[in-house]
Parts: structure tokens; sequence; C-alpha cells
């Protein structure tokens, strides 16, 4: 089997970040936003999806979070499209439901090759530590267009915002993790076009 594996680095006037993923890992993460709840959302999603990886960001944060978080998004969505490759065996489809105490979130994604987002999840708070809860949405938003997939978000319960946005990010692991498994019934893509 291929290394699935990616390095994406991207440098920008605002922001400057290093992404490695390993999409066949053991959930080992290495990661420094300088945004101390985003930083445990990324451990969160390596963990619960086996995911190897590790995520630099040096980030104008003089400003505020916004910048480092999107582009954040851009690229570890740029590092899933690398390290799926050519999608051959892959499920494609992926989805979870996952309970964190109160929170009830679904996630379900198609890496289809075409990106749509969208997300019911709404929060009362406007931080969770110095993490804004708008950018959520930008954050995920940035991976579905560069991982080119359709992410679907629904918050069937909620109520403690950090419970919340961590079970966003893990359903979105588990739902990730699934679509990029292997089934052996699949000799190609997953397509009726023949390719994604």
């Amino acid at each position: 089997m291929n290394s699935r594996t990616a390095k994406i680095i991207r440098t920008t006037g605002e922001t400057d970040i290093c992404v490695s993923l390993n999409l066949d890992g053991s959930g080992k993460a290495d990661v420094c936003t300088g945004i101390g709840f985003f930083d445990h959302m990324l451990d969160a999603f390596a963990r619960h999806g086996f995911f190897d990886l590790s995520v630099r960001v040096k980030g104008d944060l003089h400003v505020d979070g916004h910048h480092t978080i999107e582009d954040t998004g851009i690229v570890l969505g740029q590092a899933i499209a690398q390290a799926v490759g050519d999608k051959k065996g892959i499920r494609r489809y992926g989805n979870f439901v996952l309970p964190m105490d109160e929170t009830l979130i679904l996630c379900a994604l198609d890496l289809s090759g075409r990106a749509s987002f969208v997300s019911d999840i709404e929060f009362t708070a406007e931080r969770i530590g110095s993490f804004e809860t708008e950018m959520l949405r930008e954050f995920f938003y940035a991976v579905s267009v560069n991982a080119a997939m359709n992410l679907h978000f629904r918050m069937l319960e909620g109520g403690n915002n950090h419970h919340i946005a961590e079970a966003a990010f893990k359903a979105f692991a588990k739902a990730l993790d699934e679509a990029t498994s292997f089934d052996p019934r699949i000799r190609d893509v997953l397509s009726t076009k023949g390719t994604l």
C-alpha cells in the first residue's frame, strides 16, 4: 500500500503554516497554533481519527485568531486531498453521530471531489478560551473547499459550548476515518463516472 501522507507549507503575509498528515497513523498529534483551545481540538481530531498530525502555525494573533484558524483549515484540507490521493479502494463516504454528555453532533461527508459545506451548529458564547466560536464554521468551510469534500454537520442536541465544538471535531475525525478507509469490495473508485 502506498504511503498516504502529506506535508503542506503555506506562507502568506498573515500566517506561516506547516501541516504534516498521515491518514494511516495511530493518533499522534504535535500541534502548536498559538490558540490553546484550537490546539486541543486538532489533537482530538488526530486522536479520534487515528491520524498522525503535526501542525505548526505562526499567525497574526495580535490582530485576532481569524487568519490562524481559517488558514489552518485551508492547509489541512489540502493535506487531506493530497494524502487521499487517487481514492482507489476507499469507502468515500463517512458519517458519525457523536455524543458528548448533553451534546449530540452528526457529521457526514463525501470525498466527492466537489466542495459543499452545510452546518446548523450554533453557539451561545462568543469564545471558548481565546477561540472565537464563529471560527468553527470558517475552519470547516476551508477544510471542505480545499479537500474538495461535501461536509455536513447537524447539531441534534446542544448545551455546553466546549462540548459542541469538541463533539464536532471528533465526529469529523470519525467520519473522515471511515471515508478514507479501504473496502476490499471496491477495486477502483466508488463512482459510476469512474473518477472522483
